[in-house]
């Protein structure tokens, strides 16, 4: 009964408790933002209802990769010295390019989150969801960038790996990134996610080093198949485009709904600590 107990306070023995003039204390801005999340997650997360819009999305990304597919494998002509195995390139290149994209998702999250982190915590919290959804899709990107790339060197130069500009830089990129994700979530300290953004930035200055690699240094990765020695023949370009098409929206369903996820996760963790100073 705390409005009990903050009445009797001050009384004398014998004497009625007064009731209170002081008008109860104003909710602030954050604590009401954060109550209002924190309802919107619940019912969300009762209804557990998947929203029109989302399978919508997740059916024509589907219906895109599928016909992407069948330009990849069927439809564009087989290259002449290197047969069917280049078709790898339709897979390779656009998980290569959306590996390159994230990390200034990232960045820009990061940079937010440690704008906003005192200033506006809610704000904040929402940045860092970002920021941790887009981490985790370019390592994702970046290994199969990494798996697939193997794949194609392996019948075409005749090795699996070596340590040339471009694959040592992108290979850099995913160790950067996984050591991202490691310290969100290993660390033991209290400014976990601030470290990771102060990481983030660092690991954003391989990304144009990654790009210009080829155009630096000569190294056995093929050059650039658009606006390089190694144009890419025309016959070639609708299964690309398709190809890189469905992959970025691919990429982009599953950091939305990544990034919902996290969101969830922080407004039921708000909530459980709500309750805990309530009891």
């Amino acid at each position: 009964m705390p409005h009990l107990r903050d009445s009797l306070i001050g009384t004398k023995v014998g004497e009625a408790p007064q009731p209170s003039t002081q008008s109860p204390p104003s909710t602030s801005t954050h604590s009401t933002r954060y109550t209002k999340d924190i309802v919107e997650s619940r019912s969300n997360t009762a209804s557990h209802r998947i929203p029109p819009l989302a399978i919508l999305s997740f059916v024509a990304t589907l219906a895109v990769l599928a016909y992407a597919t069948r330009l990849a494998l069927f439809v564009a002509p087989t290259e002449a010295t290197m047969g069917n195995i280049q078709r790898i390139f339709y897979y390779h290149v656009p998980h290569a390019i959306i590996a390159e994209i994230f990390p200034y998702v990232n960045l820009l999250a990061s940079a937010v989150y440690l704008f906003y982190r005192t200033k506006n915590p809610a704000r904040a919290l929402v940045a860092d969801a970002y920021a941790l959804a887009s981490a985790e899709l370019t390592v994702l990107f970046c290994s199969i960038g990494l798996v697939t790339g193997m794949m194609w060197a392996r019948p075409v130069w005749g090795i699996w790996w070596t340590w040339d500009a471009r694959l040592t830089s992108f290979f850099l990129l995913w160790i950067l990134y996984v050591s991202y994700l490691v310290l969100r979530k290993f660390s033991s300290t209290g400014q976990t996610q601030s470290l990771a953004a102060i990481l983030s930035i660092f690991a954003a200055v391989d990304v144009p080093i990654v790009f210009m690699s080829i155009r630096w240094w000569r190294t056995q990765h093929p050059a650039p198949v658009f606006g390089g020695d190694g144009d890419l023949d025309p016959s070639f370009y609708p299964a690309f485009i398709w190809c890189s098409l469905g992959w970025c929206l691919w990429a982009t369903f599953v950091f939305v709904v990544r990034y919902k996820l996290e969101r969830r996760r922080q407004l039921n963790e708000q909530a459980a600590a709500f309750a805990t100073l309530d009891a």
